[in-house]
């Protein structure tokens, strides 16, 4: 089964918590066991498992980035959003996540993120289900 969810992101960049729509494609699912899929449909825009109980980590990650790539960087890329493909790059742009007993399997503290690295914009993100081998 595949989902596509629609994602407002507000600022240029930013960390986006899906983790609760992903759930709610994976129980419209009715999928016991397997693994959810979560990619997104776009080169500006990655997905990333990481903390989602402190802000402070979605923030420290996005520092970093700006930091590491500027987005007034010497590019060649004409369209001004150069850092933002370098971003997604260093971020990826899929996650694989174990579903056991009609579950996401993550651990305490993660969350699934859209990362957003050129918005404001609607994203799309993929969620494919996968029914496991036993």
């Amino acid at each position: 089964m595949l989902t596509t969810l629609t994602i407002e992101t507000r600022a240029r960049e930013e960390l986006l918590d899906i983790t609760a729509q992903v759930r709610e494609a994976v129980a419209r699912s009715g999928v016991r066991d397997g693994f959810a899929i979560v990619a997104s449909a776009h080169t500006t825009a990655g997905v990333t498992i990481n903390e989602n109980a402190d802000p402070d980590v979605a923030r420290d990650i996005l520092h970093w980035l700006r930091t590491r790539i500027p987005q007034s960087g010497e590019f060649a890329h004409g369209e001004g959003n150069s850092d933002a493909h370098l971003k997604t790059s260093l971020v990826g742009g899929s996650v694989v996540v174990i579903i056991d007993r009609a579950r996401l399997v993550l651990g305490t503290w993660q969350g699934i993120f859209l990362a957003e690295f050129d918005g404001p914009r609607s994203r799309s993100v993929l969620v494919k289900v996968v029914v496991g081998a036993g």
